[in-house]
């Protein structure tokens, strides 16, 4: 099964990608390669940020934190992925409503001593060289059947709905990573979400989290993956 993803940017392998990338800590917002985050920028600090990468290749780092460090500057964590700005609006009062594109995960590496107001760090994107291009899954590595069950317990469990018909048909990259993204899960489960290796292992774990959930007979908080 095979997904057509165009790469935003042309980008064709690690070594056209940049050595260093600012990052937007954002504990909760997965970006994964081929989907779309919309983003409400308002934070100064940001839209220095933001004004900075649009001079330039429009790339942003998006990750979240990790336990330690400070309050104020905590802890990154080691996977986040890149995204460019596909869309870019400016309201009134100065708010960007901006929306970036993944490209490409990268392991972030030593965090650089700047001026800036936002972090920066260097970036190793080697790791996850497959995010560049389309990822062809066998049919029998995906238990189509099982997933189903597992979301649509999950969507009447949480009171949610999609569009089956375009999930049915839509292909299956884009299909999860249109629910690794937009799902209610907790930091720690879209983290390890984003870092599953290879497709085949991200529905895996995304089937097992709905399947986790669809046993909770308490509360709506999520169950951490260990």
């Amino acid at each position: 099964m095979k997904g057509e993803r165009a790469i935003p940017g042309g980008y064709q392998s690690p070594s056209d990608l940049p050595q260093v990338i600012p990052v937007f800590p954002l504990d909760g917002a997965l970006l994964l390669p081929g989907g779309d985050l919309p983003l409400r920028i308002f934070e100064p600090r940001y839209l220095n940020l933001i004004d900075d990468v649009m001079a330039g290749d429009r790339m942003i780092g998006m990750v979240q934190t990790r336990a330690g460090g400070e309050r104020a500057r905590p802890n990154l964590a080691h996977v986040g992925c890149a995204g460019r700005i596909t869309s870019f609006n400016e309201t009134s009062d100065g708010t960007y409503l901006i929306t970036l594109t993944g490209v490409c995960r990268f392991e972030a590496g030593e965090e650089l001593a700047v001026k800036t107001p936002y972090r920066q760090v260097r970036t190793s994107f080697a790791p996850f060289f497959g995010d560049l291009a389309d990822e062809e899954v066998d049919p029998d590595e995906f238990d189509r059947k099982r997933f189903a069950a597992a979301l649509k317990k999950y969507l009447n469990r949480r009171e949610l709905d999609i569009d089956w018909d375009t999930a049915e048909t839509a292909p299956l990259e884009s299909l999860v990573t249109s629910l690794a993204m937009g799902l209610p899960f907790e930091p720690l489960e879209k983290q390890a979400l984003l870092e599953c290796p290879t497709l085949v292992e991200r529905v895996d774990a995304l089937t097992t989290l709905l399947e986790i959930d669809a046993l909770d007979d308490g509360d709506d908080a999520g169950h951490s993956m260990q």
